[in-house]
């Protein structure tokens, strides 16, 4: 069973080619590490200081891979600095996988935009990352925060991963996650019942009104709420 996991931690998707561009800035990033700890490291600390999260992306991001390591900036969100977290890591011979879920409360650190400050969370979906690691088996890992600290907790976009506000934070979540999250699948390449068409990943509500797709990420128009107690 745990070999099939792995397996399954290993392969491309279609989000997650793990040849061309993403093998290659693997080998780049990882070149001279020796073990899964330190090919890990060494990817979650390329990703803190050369991508960026994008305000202007929608949602929690598309998770195309290659898109992201072709962008301007490389920037993007959750689902798309973890997803390349995870495709690197996948191309670097470490199983990985990305976690779709949601914030339901606060974060401990303090930071606004880590957490739910609210009951109303239907705009609170967070993927989160996992890598398994040959010496202690699946670990947390969060890039993605850490860029979000950086990009939008203040005023001004920190560009530094050592400026006093974020080395906290960046520290933290390589190897934890903050329990203010629900995960709900690590499914990718998904078709629901009824449909034609696979979705990258399942984080938002989805439906379908006499064939046509409502917009997950305009939870008004579609209209869903998702609330905390």
């Amino acid at each position: 069973m745990l070999q099939a996991v792995l397996q399954a931690a290993l392969r491309p998707t279609g989000n997650k080619p793990l040849d061309g561009i993403v093998a290659q800035r693997a080998a780049e990033i990882t070149a001279g590490a020796t073990t899964d700890v330190d090919k890990v490291r060494a990817i979650y600390a390329w990703i803190v200081a050369h991508c960026c999260r994008n305000l202007d992306t929608p949602g929690c991001g598309p998770g195309d891979t290659v898109a992201t390591l072709t962008s301007a900036g490389l920037g993007g969100k959750c689902a798309d600095l973890n997803g390349l977290f995870v495709a690197l890591a996948r191309a670097s011979g470490v199983p990985a996988r990305d976690i779709y879920g949601i914030r339901v409360a606060p974060s401990e650190f303090g930071f606004k935009q880590l957490g739910a400050n609210s009951a109303a969370i239907s705009g609170a979906q967070h993927c989160r990352a996992e890598v398994w690691l040959s010496a202690y088996g699946w670990v947390a890992m969060d890039p993605a925060d850490v860029l979000k600290v950086m990009r939008a907790e203040t005023e001004t976009w920190i560009k530094d991963p050592t400026d006093p506000v974020v080395t906290q934070v960046n520290d933290a979540l390589f190897g934890n996650w903050e329990g203010n999250w629900v995960g709900y699948n690590t499914a990718e390449d998904v078709t629901l019942q009824g449909t034609d068409h696979a979705l990258p990943f399942l984080m938002y509500p989805q439906g379908e009104i006499a064939g046509q797709r409502l917009d997950e990420l305009d939870a008004g128009a579609f209209v869903y709420e998702i609330t905390t107690a």
